[in-house]
């Protein structure tokens, strides 16, 4: 009987030893799940921060490239000295570049009329469509179509961009066939409205950085963009009287 007692007090120990030892490890797992998370937490949170101080670098990236060619166009619209020099064809800082241009023996039909042509396709293709996504991501014709949504957002702010370097290419690529010809380069309203259809471009695309935090600027950024392509089909007008004048 002794023996019974001493084996069964035997095989009680054993099992409290493995229940303690069950303890233990269930414990060491809760501790170990626990400091996972933690650090999964605290991993989140710091990729969290990286996000959002990312989006705002680049956001101020955007703002200061897009604002870049302000001071600059705005300095040649309303320098004296500029005006000065411009209004005599034979002193302007650009007639260096003309002279050597004018060297290579380029058709005069290229020189006169290359500019207007490559500026009309920069504004109908890539503006004219643009504006159409522009238009079709504020107003979609089809709400449910998420694929064409998505294509309008991707591809509007990229065709806008390009048409914006490309007019600002062309501004001068329009100055020097000016000079080129012998003509003063910053006297006509084809000048004035050129300057000033650029320096609105830049504007409107600083709107986007204010989608975020204020919903009223998508539709300011919609209507105002609009415009600006408006005065840019004016700009062509003069610009094309200005070429059949000279």
């Amino acid at each position: 009987m002794n023996c019974t007692m001493n084996t069964s007090l035997t095989q009680r120990g054993m099992l409290a030893t493995r229940m303690q030892r069950r303890v233990r490890v269930n414990a060491n797992r809760v501790l170990g799940s626990s400091a996972v998370c933690k650090k999964v937490a605290d991993e989140t949170e710091q990729t969290t921060v990286k996000s959002e101080k990312n989006v705002k670098t680049k956001a101020y990236n955007q703002m200061v490239l897009r604002s870049a060619a302000i001071p600059v166009v705005a300095n040649l619209a309303y320098n004296p000295t500029i005006e000065a020099l411009a209004s005599k064809p034979g002193t302007s800082f650009l007639q260096p570049i003309a002279d050597n241009l004018s060297g290579l023996g380029l058709p005069d039909a290229l020189i006169h009329w290359g500019h207007p042509g490559n500026m009309a396709v920069v504004l109908f293709a890539m503006g004219g469509y643009g504006a159409y996504l522009g238009w079709q991501i504020r107003s979609p014709s089809d709400p449910s179509d998420a694929e064409s949504f998505a294509k309008a957002k991707d591809l509007h702010p990229k065709l806008m961009a390009g048409m914006t370097f490309f007019f600002t290419a062309g501004a001068t690529g329009g100055a020097i066939s000016m000079a080129m010809q012998g003509q003063p380069v910053f006297e006509s309203s084809h000048f004035i409205t050129g300057v000033s259809g650029l320096v609105l471009l830049y504007l409107n695309g600083m709107l986007t950085l204010f989608f975020e935090d204020d919903p009223n600027a998508r539709g300011v950024h919609a209507f105002f963009g609009s415009g600006i392509l408006a005065l840019f089909v004016a700009h062509m007008a003069v610009g094309v009287k200005l070429g059949l004048s000279i």
